[in-house]
């Protein structure tokens, strides 16, 4: 399948209906696998004719963010079948004949996905605040306030995101974040080593600080 041009830069533009869209942050991460970020500037109307609602959503702005990101499926794949998108009992998007992995963040006013062709993925994106230390002990590990020390406050929301990644990437939901998902260290700066126990399964996430924004993300095939 032929791949569609699009500019690759950070701050890309992107137009629809005669409008510009500011991307906040784009990647090619391989022939199959793409992920993208925006800063949600446009109002409800402008995604209502374009991308169906799959669930009730009450809240103005959480609704917002719930349109954005199914538009930014689009984005990144033009043939992407949004219409066929179905929600999992665990609330997990997905698609019936997995012809695309996807997976969705919000947070604040930015919507973020990454959609593979052939790679299961997991996405999650996080605005540092106090409240992620005030619970830190809900998802951190003995082993892993060892190396992770001193544990600050973009530390601390880098290792929530990470783990909300792995959850979404897994997205058979009843997952332990302090049990079953392991981080073992850096293999670089910008990757997590990580043992998900409830699959055995080795990962690595990937990391970025883009502010004010925590980013992380999986593309991995097997669970």
């Amino acid at each position: 399948m032929p791949m569609d041009s699009r500019p690759s830069t950070i701050f890309a533009q992107y137009k629809i209906n005669s409008r510009t869209m500011p991307v906040f942050f784009q990647q090619d991460i391989n022939e199959h696998t793409r992920l993208g970020i925006w800063k949600i500037e446009e109002q409800e109307d402008f995604f209502k004719h374009l991308v169906p609602l799959h669930r009730e959503v009450t809240h103005p702005h959480k609704r917002l963010q719930h349109l954005a990101g199914r538009f930014l499926l689009k984005y990144l794949f033009a043939d992407f079948p949004y219409q066929q998108v179905q929600i999992a009992d665990t609330r997990k998007p997905f698609l019936p004949d997995e012809a695309y992995h996807f997976s969705i963040s919000h947070c604040g006013d930015y919507a973020a996905a990454i959609v593979s062709r052939n790679n299961r993925v997991g996405i999650d994106i996080e605005i540092p605040t106090d409240k992620v230390l005030r619970v830190e002990r809900k998802f951190v590990s003995p082993e892993e306030e060892l190396w992770l020390a001193p544990l600050t406050l973009e530390k601390a929301t880098q290792v929530w995101s990470a783990k909300e990644a792995v959850y979404k990437w897994y997205g058979e939901g009843l997952v332990d974040f302090k049990q079953h998902i392991q981080l073992k260290g850096y293999k670089n700066p910008d990757i997590f080593n990580c043992y998900f126990s409830k699959s055995q399964t080795s990962i690595e996430i990937h990391l970025a600080v883009l502010p004010p924004l925590c980013l992380s993300f999986i593309y991995c095939a097997s669970v």
